[in-house]
């Protein structure tokens, strides 16, 4: 992890702070996702849904996170359309996760984020998995077209291969 007195870089703690528990992880990456306010995965509109709140006197819970669009009046959630939908796995665990294995040089096992983060093998096998195939998809791929900034590179034979002469 880098090591720097600069605010803006990323280190594991900071990113533990930053995404602490379900509800902050959640608003982070609503955020995130939807910098312009909520954009509805049903019919696309944007900012034009409401989170829901259960009615004062209700004994019917309302799970927080939970929208609905006022234009197709579906609900939806910040996972929906993403690999964090249909899961179990809390979203904090899937953002340390992701940030895990997108900080590594050359990536990290499932055992390695396994033993740092205390989740069960089985679990972060599964996670890794996905967040992999996510990469490979259609919006990932786009990313590496064109212009593509790197930190390091070698082209060319091995250094002793071209010093021989």
């Amino acid at each position: 992890m880098p090591i720097s007195t600069d605010s803006t870089t990323l280190t594991l703690p900071k990113i533990i702070d930053r995404i602490g528990d379900e509800e902050n992880a959640r608003k982070l990456y609503e955020s995130v996702r939807w910098p312009d306010g909520p954009v509805c995965p049903h019919c696309g509109e944007i900012n034009n849904a409401s989170e829901l709140k259960a009615r004062p006197g209700s004994k019917k819970p309302v799970r927080k996170g939970v929208w609905k669009c006022y234009g197709c009046r579906e609900q939806f959630s910040v996972t929906v359309g993403t690999v964090f939908e249909d899961s179990h796995i809390p979203l904090h665990r899937w953002l340390l996760a992701a940030y895990l294995l997108c900080a590594s040089k050359k990536g990290m096992s499932a055992h390695q984020i396994h033993r740092m983060t205390g989740i069960s093998y089985k679990t972060v096998w599964f996670m890794m998995h996905r967040l992999r195939f996510a990469m490979t998809q259609h919006g990932m791929i786009e990313k590496l077209r064109g212009v593509v900034e790197i930190d390091e590179v070698w082209i060319g034979p091995k250094e002793s291969e071209y010093n021989r002469g």
